[in-house]
């Protein structure tokens, strides 16, 4: 049976940093545990309309009361956090990779309407470069799930790679015409600017030393940063509802200059960031 520990304030995502780094002491954890059965809840979460305004600034959504898709992946942040940093998780969440997200979203969601959100760990499961988990965050209304985010993490314990490479990860290169695209300059800001409004501080997107600590020769752009300019992108064209899945490929430099592609599929998008390598590729899907 699931555990539920309910929250009555935001955890502190510094303090959640602070355990993170002694998680990284010998014996501070336990190698090849299970993930916990814990499902973490905060109830009745109220949006502060000056962060969301500079959350759609940072991302480049246009100022509006309506939350973006992602946002509510930024307002489940704090308790995916707490799980990843509890003494019982089982892999260290400094050297983590985000690979992967799905979002899923039912309806509009305005800031005036407040949302209980859940977030629980699963699907503990080898990689060939390593093991990868789940982190699924939900929110809800009166009950009703309105919104869904599944966010995969790789440890990476293994320099081999058999992962192939995707069919038209070029943006296009399966022979379709590409609906538009625009050349995005990523300042070195970007983050700085992000790691302030999602509170994702990991040093491998603020600190030229954190970066190299950890392989990068600089600073990079978080995945989640990308997928939610991509979706402003898109803004005034997406449906009410529906899924936008992403792969996050190869980092961005900081600062850097990548071009941002769509083709038509299915009703809906295939979407690729890409500069001389592809950055994100994904898709959106009306939601049926």
């Amino acid at each position: 049976m699931v555990a539920v520990v309910e929250l009555g304030a935001e955890p502190g995502v510094g303090a959640a940093y602070a355990r993170a780094v002694l998680g990284l002491l010998p014996g501070a954890r336990k190698a090849g545990g299970a993930l916990p059965d814990v499902e973490v809840v905060r109830r009745g979460v109220v949006v502060d309309r000056s962060h969301l305004a500079a959350y759609d600034r940072v991302c480049g959504f246009r100022l509006s009361d309506t939350l973006p898709g992602t946002y509510p992946h930024v307002l489940a942040f704090p308790l995916a956090m707490r799980l990843m940093t509890s003494p019982d998780f089982p892999l260290p969440l400094i050297g983590l990779v985000h690979v992967a997200n799905r979002i899923a979203v039912r309806r509009p969601l305005s800031a005036d309407t407040p949302l209980d959100l859940a977030v629980r760990v699963a699907d503990l499961r080898d990689h060939p470069r390593g093991r990868q988990f789940d982190v699924i965050a939900t929110a809800s209304v009166d009950g009703a799930e309105v919104w869904s985010g599944v966010s995969t993490y790789l440890r990476i314990t293994s320099a081999r790679s058999d992962r192939p490479a995707e069919p038209g990860a070029g943006g296009g290169a399966d022979g379709g015409a590409a609906d538009g695209g625009a050349v995005w300059r990523v300042p070195a800001r970007v983050g700085g600017d992000y790691a302030a409004v999602s509170g994702d501080r990991n040093p491998i997107h603020t600190s030229r030393l954190g970066a190299r600590l950890f392989g990068f020769p600089g600073p990079i752009a978080h995945g989640m940063w990308t997928k939610a300019r991509a979706l402003a992108s898109l803004e005034g064209r997406l449906p009410e509802a529906y899924t936008v899945e992403v792969a996050f490929k190869q980092p961005i430099p900081l600062p850097s200059r990548v071009r941002f592609e769509t083709l038509p599929a299915d009703g809906g998008w295939r979407l690729t960031v890409a500069s001389k390598r592809p950055h994100l590729t994904g898709t959106v899907v009306r939601a049926a």
